[in-house]
Parts: structure tokens; C-alpha cells; sequence
């Protein structure tokens, strides 16, 4: 069996992958990434005082609302330094997790989909119902454009785009797309993004 040569102890590496499961559990045989395994990671990382970066690895297809968007707040207020990659996919929900982070990159080749939030099942056709999804809309797009460059406007065109997506409102967006719009900071892999995550812990050295 080969072994696995030691990795720097001062980097806490965060894998988030599949849907994001919240308070609801998933049907078995879907790859999930569980907020509540997350959490204790990152405060792990946060109390650790021999961590001094987070790298957050990112291939999601997006999934619950509430948790996404805890998720994203938690990793934006650590105080230490944090990159965000984008591997795969950062649809959906993934969006304000990989703009929480202090830099943000994208490999050329994933995508990112910006949609309006949606929901499966009972709906209850009354104004309270959409006034709901308006309210929970604005939590995720304030946090985008708190944690991005990109501008509102921008970020709803994308968002409410009809001619993007078939049956679908929304736009997905593919490595340079994502950066050219201000979502994400550079263009970039692993090498690039570790390299980044150290200047960030020298810049906060000095």
C-alpha cells in the first residue's frame, strides 16, 4: 500500500462536493456534503492556532437554501486568510460559498449557474408564499454582492435571464465567464490557488 507522504499542518483543506444537505437528510446514493460535519471544521480551523489558512475545495451542484448560506457566513467571518476553488461546479447555492472566501478561483473549465431560488413539493398559491421567496432571494443575493465585484444589476440580469437555459431561468457561467462578470476573482488551479492562500497568510504576518 502506498504511502501518503505528510501535508503541511498549517493549511485546513475543505472539501465541498455534491448538494449541500441541510435539516432535511438525502436520499441514499446521492453524494452529499453535510453542514453540520462542515461546521465543526471550521471552527476547528478557527481555534487552531497552528492553522493559518483555509483552501476551500468546491464541486457542488448546490442544494439547500438555509444551509448553503450558514455555511458561507461562517467561512466569511473567520478571520483567517481564505481561498475559495471552484473544481467542478459552483451552482446554485455554491455561488456564496466560494465568494465567501477572501480570493476566489475558477478552473477553466467549470461552471457556475445562477438561478432565482426554487422549491419541490406543496406551495400554497398565496402572496405570503412569494413575499417569502423575495425575502429569502435577497438574503443570498445580498451576500453575494457583499462578498464579489460584481454589480447588482449585473448579478439580476444573470439571475432572471430567460433565454440562457432551456425550461429554466438563469445563466450558467463557464471558468472566464464567471470572473468577467466580477463573480469571481482569477482564473486558476490548485497550484495557483495554494500559492495565493500564502501570500494572504504573509500579508497578515506582516
Amino acid at each position: 500500500m502506498p504511502s501518503i507522504p505528510d501535508i503541511s499542518k498549517n493549511i485546513q483543506f475543505i472539501t465541498i462536493i455534491g448538494e449541500i444537505e441541510g435539516h432535511n437528510v438525502l436520499p441514499s446514493g446521492k453524494k452529499a456534503t453535510k453542514y453540520e460535519h462542515i461546521i465543526p471544521m471550521l471552527i476547528a480551523a478557527k481555534q487552531d492556532p497552528k492553522v493559518e489558512g483555509i483552501l476551500i475545495i468546491l464541486n457542488t451542484a448546490g442544494g439547500d437554501v438555509e444551509a448553503g448560506l450558514a455555511l458561507s457566513e461562517m467561512i466569511n467571518s473567520i478571520d483567517k486568510p481564505k481561498v475559495s476553488l471552484i473544481l467542478g461546479g459552483g451552482h446554485s447555492i455554491g455561488v456564496p460559498l466560494a465568494t465567501a472566501a477572501d480570493y476566489s478561483f475558477i478552473v477553466p473549465t467549470a461552471a457556475m449557474t445562477i438561478h432565482p431560488i426554487r422549491t419541490t413539493g406543496l406551495v400554497i398559491g398565496v402572496p405570503q408564499t412569494y413575499r417569502y421567496f423575495e425575502k429569502m432571494q435577497k438574503r443570498i443575493t445580498s451576500f453575494i454582492l457583499r462578498t464579489s465585484k460584481i454589480k447588482e444589476d449585473k448579478l439580476k440580469n444573470l439571475m432572471y435571464a430567460t433565454d440562457e437555459m432551456a425550461n429554466d431561468v438563469g445563466t450558467i457561467l463557464i471558468g472566464e465567464e464567471a470572473v468577467d462578470c466580477g463573480l469571481i476573482d482569477e482564473v486558476g488551479g490548485f497550484s495557483d490557488a495554494l500559492k495565493k492562500l500564502y501570500e494572504l497568510i504573509d500579508e497578515k504576518k506582516n
